[in-house]
């Protein structure tokens, strides 16, 4: 609420409500008005003292040599720059109060900018160029627009209306550049060096143009170095090295009261700012059609890959999903505890004769306990942490996995307790690095234990555990010298035929029941493999997100830096905006918004082409599965870059001084 009022101050100022007040109060008053410039350790002076009041309707002309400071002085004047010391009051209101959105009020409705340069907006038409000042008043787009044709139809130009800068000679530009600073009423007119590029004939015609302006109240206020284009003025101003040392009024001159008519303005639109903010994105992607191409590439790439990664990466998973199933279908596994006890790991209830018991059942291949646990190995120079598997002689027959070097242990070496033990892979390349593992000997748990055996290779399990990191010792002996008890962490069963799995299941079940007397254990089949199914998925999940996130941020990235040579490219044309009224926010979305269009444009293209390329692939042979998330989530992923990586650059323009940016080539 503080902040409405405080800009509706502006717009009470601004609007003449003030002008009825003591006629002694001039329209602009400046007192000891210094401004210096520091580069490096060197501060340099260009204004000293200035005391200046400036009435309601005169035409003023402030004359100086190049250098003498008489620009640095209009810019303070049209509030696009600050005095380093002293006041400013415009209608009897401190400048030096008013935040930059306040400023930025006051430029747009007080004061219209003529410029030596023109600083019209080459990608616009001279309505559009017009018209700029009463988009950041909020002036409905029909009114502005006939606004625009009338100021430019009374100034000559009634048929250049649809033509850009570079279609118009230099007096026909300055003619939009003042039409521009008319539109939103021009109460105040600054004219720097407005004839300084154009011939004799266009100069005349401009002055001529001021002269009538004046004529009609508007203040004038005119920034030159030729004598002869200042004595069109009613009051000349002289400045040298920054002080004022002449001040003299014509005898004849007749000051006209403020024009009593002040175009309304609007109250202002979200919808009508966006919309005005994409009309701009667009003229300006059209000006620059190369760049914003090379721009979209990188967004059509990363979207285009997300898609087609998603959609390859998801049917090579169903795939693997698969031949996971094929491997573990025809185990069944038995685990200490009721079903849904909670920590039925530790209860102990499973011994191994249950593992013997369930071997006389038919159809079961082999039925092995295991007792597992970490265990310390040990041996000369080498110490490391190592799951170690108490089981049966027939755990390769069970688990599918034999030994690559060596052998197994028997059940002769079960029966006598024999301190030997088979090593998977990870192991053997740990432990002995130096020479081959087949008869030496390994500390476990202080135990000494002779290695007989290496498993084949089996690389990573479907959950990310090291399958190959185990030492696998026979039961008896893990039992009594490793682990000092005989209750099993489970027993792994394998069934001879898949098709009677539900039956053998079931004889299991009843065999167990009989001999516990109670539900104490669980069977799982296919929910292990379920199980499998969901970590596989969130693996292959994870993966592609941080591929999909790679190459869209790759693509971020050359849309921040396209927008940032277009900021650096555009910033005199945004020093023009700050100048007829646009606050930081409307730079900030102007930049965006290009920003987001450029984004959305590549995220269509790269969906179209990605589901294109899919469909290719599949062609092809490869299997790919498709789906509605991966398409969202890549245009959405579009969209959030635009809005990421083009908000540094939108903040970078909204964050450029006026007069700074006025002043760049």
């Amino acid at each position: 609420m503080l902040r409405r009022w405080q800009l509706a101050v502006v717009e009470v100022c601004v609007d003449n409500q003030v002008a009825q007040a003591s006629q002694s109060v001039p329209l602009i008053r400046l007192r000891g008005i210094t401004k210096s410039y520091q580069s490096g350790e060197l501060t340099t002076q260009v204004l000293h003292g200035i005391d200046l009041d400036i009435q309601a309707g005169e035409f003023v002309a402030i004359v100086g040599s190049s250098g003498s400071g008489k620009s640095t002085l209009m810019n303070i004047l049209g509030c696009l720059d600050k005095p380093t010391e002293g006041d400013y009051e415009f209608r009897g209101r401190a400048v030096s109060a008013l935040d930059h959105d306040e400023l930025a009020a006051l430029r747009r409705d007080a004061f219209g900018f003529v410029f030596q340069n023109y600083n019209l907006l080459a990608a616009a038409d001279a309505v559009a160029n017009v018209e700029l000042p009463a988009v950041y008043s909020g002036r409905p787009a029909t009114e502005r627009r006939e606004r625009a044709k009338a100021l430019l139809s009374q100034l000559g130009l009634a048929e250049r209306l649809d033509h850009k800068p570079g279609q118009l000679s230099g007096g026909q530009q300055q003619r939009v550049s003042i039409a521009r600073a008319l539109m939103n009423g021009g109460d105040i007119i600054l004219a720097d060096e407005p004839t300084g590029a154009l011939d004799s004939q266009s100069g005349k015609d401009v002055m001529a143009l001021l002269a009538e302006l004046s004529r009609q109240g508007h203040t004038i206020i005119l920034i030159t170095h030729d004598p002869k284009v200042a004595a069109h003025a009613d009051r000349l101003i002289e400045i040298k090295d920054g002080h004022i040392v002449a001040d003299n009024k014509r005898e004849d001159a007749v000051v006209v009261a403020e024009p009593k008519v002040t175009p309304a303005r609007g109250k202002g639109n979200v919808l009508n700012d966006l919309g005005e903010a994409f009309a701009t994105a667009a003229r300006s992607l059209k000006a620059n059609v190369f760049r914003t191409m090379l721009t979209l590439l990188g967004i059509v790439i990363g979207v285009a890959s997300v898609i087609s990664m998603l959609a390859i990466g998801q049917g090579a998973q169903q795939e693997v999903v698969d031949r996971i199933s094929a491997m573990g279908s025809n185990l069944l596994s038995v685990f200490p505890g009721a079903p849904n006890q909670r920590g039925r790991w530790n209860v102990a209830t499973l011994v191994p004769e249950d593992a013997d018991a369930i071997n006389e059942l038919p159809n079961v291949l082999a039925a092995v306990p295991e007792l597992t646990g970490s265990q310390t190995l040990r041996r000369a120079g080498f110490d490391q942490q190592t799951q170690v598997n108490a089981t049966y002689a027939t755990y390769p027959m069970a688990r599918n996995w034999f030994p690559q070097q060596g052998s197994f242990f028997t059940q002769e070496d079960e029966e006598m307790t024999n301190t030997v033990a088979v090593i998977g892979h990870t192991v053997a390349r740990q432990m002995f690095p130096d020479r081959d593992p087949l008869g030496e000997f390994l500390l476990i748990n202080n135990v000494l234990f002779r290695v007989i055996g290496v498993m084949q290779e089996r690389g990573a399990s479907p959950w990310g555990q090291d399958q190959d990191d185990v030492v696998l010792v026979p039961f008896s002996t893990g039992s009594l010298r490793l682990f000092g008890q005989r209750f099993v962490r489970n027993i792994t069963i394998a069934v001879d035929n898949t098709q009677l799995m539900h039956q053998t299941h079931q004889e299991v079940h009843n065999l167990l029941l009989e001999r516990h007397g109670v539900e104490d254990f669980t069977i799982r089949n296919m929910a292990s493999i379920i199980e499998t199914q969901t970590e596989t998925e969130n693996t292959m999940t994870v993966l592609l997100g941080v591929i999909a996130v790679i190459s869209l941020v790759v693509g971020g990235i050359g849309v921040m830096n396209i927008m940032l040579v277009s900021v650096t490219e555009r910033t005199r044309e945004i020093g023009v905006r700050m100048a007829t009224g646009a606050r930081r926010l409307h730079i900030m979305q102007q930049f965006l918004i290009e920003a987001l269009t450029v984004s959305l444009l590549g995220g269509v293209l790269g969906v179209a082409i990605g589901l294109g390329a899919t469909a290719l692939i599949e062609r092809l042979g490869t299997p790919v599965l498709y789906a509605t998330a991966p398409v969202v989530l890549a245009f959405a992923c579009a969209f959030l870059t635009g809005l990421i990586f083009g908000f540094l650059p939108a903040r970078k323009a909204s964050r450029l001084d006026p007069v700074q940016a006025l002043s760049s080539e």
